[in-house]
């Protein structure tokens, strides 16, 4: 724009102009002008110079001006127009029309200080208004005429003076806004500047945190769910039923890394990661996540445990209960990978005071977490145990009304809007597929949401998974099986409240998807086809081959030829093609326990704990033990190629890859197993198994094999317990856990 279109309105005029014509607000003043003018408005109501006014009539422009201020000496009668039989002028700050005459004559520069102050004070209010269309002009009339004739306006040689406040409001449409917040009453302006509008999740932001209040919280545990909270603890009580009451407080926040952890990258370009290792042990970028529940000073936590009654034959539980109030904490971190954005890792801490005292740590390399095999075969129930993330829940959907969507086996829907508070919001309902389908329950949640949270703003879940049949009655026969395959016995229930009492908002988005330096290629996490061992075509057992212990299996196997064993199943079995399918062992300095359990070519199986003692040529070997197992198959063809025990141990003691494994709370010190440690190795295969034939409902389940290292050891009043878990055919860390309490007196 040149000169000749610099307009003599203020932005703020500029922007009631664009209001009363439907056109945005947004943008510069040139950006403003040549918005009005495109859509129609004359150049004099935008206070521009006009061709026409150099043509008006010499009589017109001599009329008598008094004190400075230009009178039409001759006012026409009052008529009624319409709004497009005139052009019309608007002004947003006619001094007499905003400013009260005072008692006293103010001074010019007390009269610029009001006025500017007038100003902001008017261009704020329109600029936070919406304001409601009404395009029907004719309904509304103008009065013309009925003005003070001594109302001033100021005069410029090139300019026409604006419409007063008091004719604006006139207008048709400024009229009808007006009738509306009359209408409205006192929350008319609130109405018409915060009307729900539909959005898209916004994206996490390192730094960002959320303080959310826990309440009504409800969870119940029976038969073999029970062993979901106390598999990891070691009791003589037959617990039957877990029940637990809580409120209390919690935190969600993604971490905002340091350059500290980016010491593998040639640039801080993706400041704001946290460096983490993989069930792998080498180094990826990560987005940190964490969730910490506190149910200690103003939160409450009840537990009651029942158990097993004592009557002869009964397998009930009993009505009466133990237990009392405690307080506690817990913690869920999760590690996402930045590129292919899935969940590296993730660890639960937790602390209890409830008679006796517990604390532990659990970490899980993939799918896992507190929901334990739930989790592995439904990992969107995870979203239960803190307020959803929407960008993660609802991507780049518009959150609108009836909107709906599939997220991490969750369907959703809006189903309309609700205030809370003060503030209207979206709700939204979502039920998981996976429990519903299989018959496992149900699992719900509705959400609130606002635009201005990444987070949930309050989130109501409501849980309850069981293997009762009448939970199962309309599931069709496969739905029933797999239901049983999945659910251990029993039932859980789970019922809460989070709502957001605080936020905090950090500035630089997540960068998931992008690529980062060194990351870990495929040839650095896979061993080499030649370290893998195909045992399972002829040999029995699973290779051992380690130097660290006294007597590797390869070693206690030569017992079971020995004249005097007393396990003759055992041995007809290995010698006619049969194979060990489970092996455990533990050591002192002098003598090893081997317990081994195995399957013969007709599915007939059983198990045998023996000694070891001496060295090849001379062992001393004594049973100990034996029995049978039920429901087990022979199938060598599954059995799949993997890593011998001794690699997997060196792996595990590689301080570079896993530096936690090794140390006074942990499992090696200084290249040996620390003295309680136990290693043994489980060969699953499709076929019979848990009452069951698995390949008859899943026809493409492979077989599998996993290394297990526990250790149990006491430290002053703390016993300790500690376990891991590998995946036998990549040396994979699945997890490990370590938990340690001081029994209750």
């Amino acid at each position: 724009m040149g000169e000749s279109d610099t307009s003599s309105l203020t932005v703020a005029k500029l922007k009631a102009l664009c209001i009363i014509h439907d056109l945005p607000t947004s943008g510069k003043k040139a950006e403003l002008i040549e918005r009005l003018l495109e859509a129609g408005v004359e150049r004099r109501t935008l206070g521009l110079e006009d061709d026409s006014i150099s043509n008006l009539d010499e009589s017109e422009k001599s009329r008598p001006v008094e004190n400075g201020n230009q009178r039409d000496s001759h006012p026409s009668p009052a008529k009624k127009k319409t709004l497009n039989e005139s052009p019309m002028l608007l002004s947003l700050e006619d001094d007499e029309t905003l400013t009260p005459p005072a008692s006293k004559p103010s001074s010019p520069q007390n009269s610029k200080t009001e006025k500017a102050h007038t100003d902001e004070i008017f261009e704020a209010e329109i600029l936070d208004a919406t304001l409601i269309d009404i395009d029907d002009e004719s309904i509304i009339e103008v009065e013309e005429g009925n003005f003070d004739n001594n109302e001033s306006q100021n005069h410029h040689k090139n300019t026409v003076q604006p419409m007063t406040l008091v004719e604006m409001l006139q207008q048709p449409k400024a009229m009808a806004v007006l009738l509306s917040v009359i209408i409205l009453g006192a929350g008319g302006w609130y109405y018409l500047s915060h009307q729900l509008e539909p959005f898209t999740a916004d994206s996490l932001r390192y730094g960002d945190s959320m303080r959310y209040i826990i309440s009504d919280g409800e969870f119940m545990a029976t038969e073999e769910f029970v062993t979901i909270i106390t598999d990891q603890l070691e009791t003589d009580d037959d617990i039957c039923k877990i029940q637990m009451l809580f409120d209390g407080v919690g935190d969600v926040a993604i971490t905002d890394g340091d350059s500290a952890q980016l010491n593998t990258q040639a640039s801080l370009d993706r400041l704001g990661a946290v460096s983490t290792k993989g069930g792998q042990g080498m180094d990826w970028l990560t987005v940190e996540s964490t969730n910490t529940m506190d149910f200690t000073g103003a939160g409450e936590l009840k537990i009651q445990r029942h158990l097993r009654s004592l009557i002869p034959g009964s397998n009930a539980c009993r009505e009466d209960s133990l237990g009392g109030s405690g307080s506690g904490t817990l913690s869920m971190t999760r590690w996402t990978e930045l590129r292919e954005q899935v969940s590296l890792a993730s660890q639960t801490d937790f602390t209890l005071s409830l008679g006796g005292e517990f604390q532990g740590t659990a970490t899980t390399y993939g799918i896992g977490g507190l929901l334990g095999k739930l989790g592995q075969y439904s990992p969107g129930l995870s979203l239960i145990l803190q307020p959803v993330e929407l960008k993660d829940f609802f991507g780049s959907t518009l959150i609108t009304e009836d909107a709906i969507g599939v997220s991490s086996g969750w369907e959703w829907r809006v189903i309309g809007s609700e205030r809370i508070g003060a503030t209207d919001m979206w709700k939204v309902t979502a039920s998981h597929q996976a429990v519903r389908d299989l018959c496992l329950g149900y699992a719900s949640m509705t959400l609130w949401l606002d635009e201005t949270s990444p987070g949930a703003v309050r989130q109501l879940v409501d849980v309850s998974i069981s293997s009762s049949t009448s939970i199962q009655e309309s599931c069709s026969g496969l739905q029933e099986i797999a239901g049983d395959l999945l659910l251990p016995e029993g039932e859980l229930e789970l019922h809460h409240m989070f709502e957001r009492s605080q936020l905090k908002r950090g500035v630089k988005p997540l960068e998931l998807g992008k690529s980062h330096d060194n990351r870990p290629q495929a040839n650095d996490l896979n061993p080499r086809e030649s370290d893998l061992s195909d045992w399972g075509n002829a040999d029995t057992h699973l290779p051992d081959n380690s130097s660290i212990r006294a007597h590797a299996l390869e070693l206690a196997i030569q017992c079971i030829e020995e004249p005097g064993w007393n396990a003759s199943g055992a041995k007809e079995a290995l010698r006619n093609d049969g194979y060990i399918w489970r092996a455990s062992t533990s050591s002192d300095a002098s003598l090893t326990e081997w317990n081994i359990s195995w399957v013969d070519t007709g599915d007939n199986a059983g198990w045998v704990l023996f000694s070891v003692r001496g060295q090849s040529g001379s062992l001393d070997c004594e049973v100990l033990e034996k029995g049978p197992h039920d429901s087990v198959s022979h199938s060598r063809d599954s059995i799949p190629s993997v890593l011998s025990l001794d690699q997997i141990e060196a792996r595990l003691m590689d301080a570079s890859r896993f530096p936690m494994l090794t140390g006074t709370d942990a499992f090696f010190t200084s290249g040996l197993y620390h003295p309680e440690t136990h290693i043994g190795y489980l060969v699953v295969v499709p076929g019979v198994g848990l009452g069951y034939d698995l390949s008859s409902v899943f026809n493409t389940v492979e077989g599998a094999t996993t290394i297990d290292v526990q250790r149990q050891w006491n430290d002053g009043d703390w016993d300790h317990q500690t376990s891991l878990l590998v995946d036998g055919t990549d040396g994979r860390l699945i997890g490990w856990t370590h938990v340690q309490y001081i029994p209750e007196q």
